[in-house]
């Protein structure tokens, strides 16, 4: 095989470092993490254990946009893109290459971002850790040796500085980490932090600005085609609801766990990997994703046992936020190319410990649009410090912290899409029944499951349904294997006041949240939501 694509001079950047490693294989980068990083090591099962020092998870807060008058327009700012000025983005950026150039060895990561042929983008990926190197080397969609010597210039590039800090009196710098993008130079700079999720996002965020400019939808959201047929069905979830484990389906095709953008021809996955929380994971409760972190994946931040290495996947002493990233291949089920149809269903899932939304609802299309917007879940009583009644949690689009456009631009789209292709929309619940968090129970996963299936199998399109008197949606009354009486929420719990009080101020939560999106939707979609 020959070697000169796997040298790349990084001159033109600034970096003169002459040791740099480009699209190094798996096992060479597994070598290069054991011999080059103290506490690196690789689990009984074949994974690689990393760990991302003091940060175990993103820093949104120190996310900053270059304010460009080129895209200004384009970007919704406040508190999911802060503003940076152009001088400020060349202060970091020099400040990391200057990092890089100090390091004995670099790496380059060239990949793509999208499977389709003619949307996706060309990544380059500049970083000093092995780890990194193979984090974004499962996570980019990894080029042939063909195009690898063709590759040419990359459309954005990552300077990842790691953990060499930011200086904090930097013009609009709130601490030592600061993530910045700039769509003009076409570059992204990281310092700070050492969370290898902060490039996977970053890349996301890049094509969820640069999708929409082409009339496509870029969407946070897991995806599977039907076995047999193209047709495809997406998962929309925030973290907890499910969205993952769902879409590990034995009875589908998976086309990714995470990132998506619905086309003129169908859907297409922007990734390469699949990046899931390994927490209380076990291989009875998702096999697929358990036996997918093998040798060529890596475990983040998890504890291991010294004897045999064997990954304790309860403990969560570094933190919660325990993860696997692997290849989208290693799923036995994976739909490579990962492409398919148009779907035919779209799945909204919430995790409701408030316990008054049911287990599945059919939404119309501006009822659609008004819970895509609004991206409800809860966060359960004792998860956080004083936390004793479940919490709200509305994340626009199922995924704020990524946006680029105002939600309704995203919201457009989706609504333009589903009139045209005629595509039934659901809302799932999967948290609880009974009463809320602390009195009723969860939802069980095998009854979601049967709806899921139902659903796929074309059952629920013509089921009978009752709307709701809070929210309007139109709840599903009968649903093969799942037991008629937890379909309707107010059956399940004994006191129905209290059902009929928390309703009510779930509802106020929702019309709340959507006050701040009133001046951007129609008043249809306005008059589509609860009723406090």
């Amino acid at each position: 095989m020959s070697t000169s694509i796997h040298r790349l001079d990084l001159a033109p950047y600034g970096i003169t470092l002459e040791n740099v490693h480009r699209n190094l294989s798996h096992a060479v980068l597994y070598e290069h993490a054991i011999r080059f990083e103290p506490r690196s090591s690789i689990a009984d099962s074949g994974a690689l254990c990393a760990y991302s020092g003091a940060k175990t998870g993103r820093s949104p807060q120190d996310k900053r946009v270059v304010k460009h008058p080129a895209s200004e327009n384009d970007v919704w700012w406040g508190s999911v893109n802060f503003p940076m000025d152009e001088r400020g983005f060349q202060v970091n950026r020099e400040r990391a290459i200057d990092y890089l150039n100090t390091r004995e060895r670099l790496y380059v990561v060239d990949g793509f971002a999208g499977w389709h042929p003619q949307h996706r983008r060309k990544i380059r990926v500049i970083c000093a850790r092995p780890y990194h190197a193979l984090f974004m080397h499962i996570m980019l969609i990894r080029p042939t040796e063909e195009e690898l010597a063709s590759f040419g210039e990359p459309d954005y590039v990552i300077f990842n500085a790691g953990r060499f800090p930011a200086n904090r009196l930097t013009e609009g710098m709130t601490s030592k980490t600061s993530i910045d993008l700039s769509f003009e130079e076409r570059q992204m700079v990281i310092l700070g932090t050492e969370y290898a999720g902060e490039m996977k996002k970053g890349v996301f965020t890049i094509m969820n600005y640069l999708m929409p400019k082409q009339g496509l939808l870029s969407m946070h959201c897991s995806a599977t085609a039907d076995a047999q047929q193209e047709h495809s069905s997406v998962l929309f979830g925030l973290s907890g609801t499910g969205k993952t484990t769902l879409s590990a389906d034995p009875k589908r095709r998976l086309i990714g766990d995470d990132e998506h953008v619905w086309g003129d021809d169908g859907i297409f996955n922007i990734e390469g990997g699949c990046y899931a929380k390994a927490i209380d994971l076990t291989p009875e409760n998702e096999p697929d994703i358990f036996h997918a972190l093998r040798f060529g994946s890596v475990l983040e931040n998890v504890v291991f046992d010294d004897e045999g290495h064997h990954v304790d996947f309860h403990d969560t002493s570094i933190t919660q936020n325990t993860r696997g990233a692997y290849p989208i291949e290693f799923i036995k089920n994976a739909k490579v190319p990962c492409v398919a149809g148009h779907p035919t269903d779209i799945i909204f899932l919430t995790c409701d410990a408030f316990g008054v939304l049911p287990p599945v609802s059919k939404l119309t299309t501006e009822q659609a649009v008004y819970h895509f917007i609004s991206g409800y879940t809860a966060k359960v009583a004792g998860t956080e410090m004083g936390v004793t009644e479940p919490s709200a949690t509305f994340s626009a689009c199922f995924g704020a912290p990524f946006l680029v456009w105002h939600p309704a631009k995203y919201a457009e789209l989706l609504a333009e899409k589903m009139r045209e292709h005629k595509v039934n929309v659901w809302l799932i619940n999967t948290g609880w029944s009974g009463g809320s968090h602390g009195i009723g129970a969860r939802i069980k996963l095998k009854f979601t499951r049967a709806i899921i299936d139902a659903i796929h199998a074309g059952t629920l399109a013509s089921a009978p349904t009752q709307p709701d008197p809070v929210f309007g949606i139109h709840v599903v009354t009968e649903v093969p294997h799942v037991p008629a009486e937890i379909l309707i929420p107010e059956h399940t719990w004994a006191d129905k006041s209290a059902f009929a009080s928390t309703a009510r101020k779930l509802a106020g939560l929702f019309v709340t949240n959507f006050k701040k999106f009133e001046s951007g939707v129609t008043a249809e979609v306005q008059a589509a939501g609860p009723k406090a």
